[in-house]
């Protein structure tokens, strides 16, 4: 019996997420009396994630598994599950995950409970609780599967470091075609991702343009965050699509979020509800997204975002 942990990586480094599911999976099987080990594709590092817990990793070392497929990886985490004869395989809620969580239930005759934001009370019946109604409510879900996945909500549990150091073992399963191939990925480089930052500064229409986004990208240098727009500003193009957060685009489970300039319509507070801490800036002081937010600035971006600007920048430059 034992706790089986699926770490994502990302050009070799451990994705935010991977640290959030170790700590998960490490306070799990504590709580079960088990062992916990992870499955890692490609990790620099991977003896690292026994900061938070983990007492093994199977590395796996192979080209063919750098460019995601979920069907692959899903065969590979179901052969890692069977070799460790775990009860229990942990993910995050990225969207990689999502892909292959159901495919990976089937491999493995696994129930699978997403949204988990906590441990289950009592690991002999496993009822978890879960966000439901984009995070408006709590559902608990008893999964009586011999063997059971948890998908843990992004930004939900927490870090918790352990410190020292997994042992590494080298795990090789099956890597031949899955019908799916990967020619070529663009990647932005040198980025804070929406998915992993812990500060995400996004903006709407209130900008005026695409001219005036170079302070939203300003105010996101200074707090080290990821840039992010609402849906209307990707429709028009003045932002790529992969900065859309919201319903119908990505969602956003960061520390801290600041909307600039976004009124806060129904399907992107749905995208953003895990945030734990958010701040509007907005002329409209009527704007449904002060109804959600926990601070509030009524108020010109073009003359509130240089200021928050400048006394970031004096307050880091005074240590």
């Amino acid at each position: 019996m034992s706790v089986l942990v699926y770490t994502e990586t990302e050009q070799g480094k451990f994705k935010k997420s991977a640290f959030e599911v170790a700590s998960y999976g490490s306070a799990l099987a504590e709580k079960m009396g088990a062992d916990a080990s992870a499955i890692a594709f490609n990790a620099e590092d991977a003896g690292a994630i026994g900061n938070y817990g983990i007492g093994k990793v199977l590395q796996v070392s192979d080209a063919s598994f750098e460019s995601f497929t979920a069907a692959k990886y899903a065969k590979a985490i179901a052969a890692a599950a069977r070799q460790e004869n775990a009860t229990v395989v942990v993910l995050s809620s990225s969207a990689n995950s999502k892909y292959l969580a159901p495919l990976l239930a089937v491999e493995l005759e696994a129930g699978y409970a997403s949204n988990v934001i906590a441990l289950p009370e009592d690991v002999s019946n496993f009822k978890v609780k879960r966000n439901a109604f984009t995070n408006k409510a709590y559902a608990y879900s008893a999964i009586s599967s011999d063997i059971k996945m948890v998908g843990v909500s992004n930004n939900s549990f927490g870090v918790t470091e352990k410190g020292g150091s997994a042992a590494v073992d080298s795990f090789v399963p099956d890597a031949s075609a899955d019908g799916v191939s990967v020619d070529g990925q663009d990647k932005a480089a040198g980025k804070v991702t929406i998915a992993d930052a812990d500060i995400v500064v996004s903006a709407g229409r209130g900008l005026k343009g695409p001219e005036n986004w170079n302070m939203v990208e300003e105010l996101a240098d200074v707090l080290g965050a990821a840039t992010a727009c609402s849906k209307p500003v990707s429709d028009m193009g003045w932002r790529p699509h992969s900065e859309h957060v919201g319903q119908t685009g990505k969602p956003v489970a960061s520390n801290l979020y600041i909307a600039i300039g976004i009124s806060g319509a129904i399907q992107h507070l749905a995208g953003i509800n895990s945030s734990k801490v958010k701040v509007v800036i907005n002329t409209d002081p009527e704007a449904p997204f002060f109804k959600a937010a926990d601070y509030g600035v009524v108020g010109d971006a073009f003359t509130v975002v240089p200021q928050l600007i400048e006394k970031l920048k004096a307050f880091k430059a005074a240590g």
